[in-house]
């Protein structure tokens, strides 16, 4: 019985813990930092060492509950912004809204299915293979519906042109894209660095949570 109190409050922790990402990352995307990247490129990624310790800690089981709490912050936060109006119309708009949504669900279940699939490897394997993954799906599902021309019958009346500008991949590489597709590429990337630096917290916080419980 005390186990599963020690169980239920660390999984209440973290669903606390996703939430504010989730909130505070939904306030810090409408914020640009630079042509491709927005302040909430560099808070999201959270959510996955929150994820990865869960599971670690608790297993699959308990982080799909995590993430189905984070999921159902994300629609509130996301029925908000679409009464929001700003420059250019809603803060949040149908695509965003559908974008983010699959995008959360998709990757960080594969994140969790990935890490539990990994866990008897070495302990930086799994959380650096389930964020990687995890955070490419997060990165196509989200900007390719929320931008990209292919998914336009979603919001018709959504003009998403600026978005879907050619102009050289990341205003760097002599390759034309869209627009939308540099943005994905510097969301990546930022998740990338930001995976391999958490493998530090994600270690300490695993040390520490079994050393409380022993």
């Amino acid at each position: 019985m005390e186990e599963r109190a020690i169980d239920n409050k660390t999984t209440f922790i973290a669903i606390i813990m996703m939430a504010s990402v989730v909130i505070l990352s939904n306030i810090l995307v409408q914020f640009y930092l630079g042509a491709f990247l927005t302040y909430g490129a560099f808070t999201y990624p959270i959510a996955f060492l929150i994820n990865d310790v869960v599971n670690k800690l608790e297993g699959p089981r308990r982080a799909r509950q995590v993430i189905f709490w984070g999921f159902v912050v994300g629609v509130v936060c996301s029925l908000i912004g679409s009464q929001i109006e700003g420059e250019f119309g809603p803060l949040v708009t149908l695509r965003i809204a559908v974008g983010s949504g699959l995008a959360f669900l998709i990757a960080h279940f594969s994140d969790t299915y990935v890490f539990h699939f990994f866990r008897k490897l070495r302990w930086w394997v799994p959380p650096l293979v389930s964020s990687t993954i995890g955070s490419a799906l997060d990165t196509l599902i989200f900007f390719s519906i929320a931008f990209s021309a292919t998914f336009v019958f979603i919001e018709p009346q959504n003009d998403v042109a600026w978005a879907n500008e050619a102009s050289a991949l990341l205003n760097f590489f002599p390759i034309d894209t869209p627009l939308w597709v540099s943005m994905a590429a510097a969301d990546f990337m930022v998740k990338l660095v930001l995976a391999s630096l958490f493998l530090i917290p994600f270690r300490r916080i695993v040390s520490s949570a079994r050393q409380i419980n022993v």
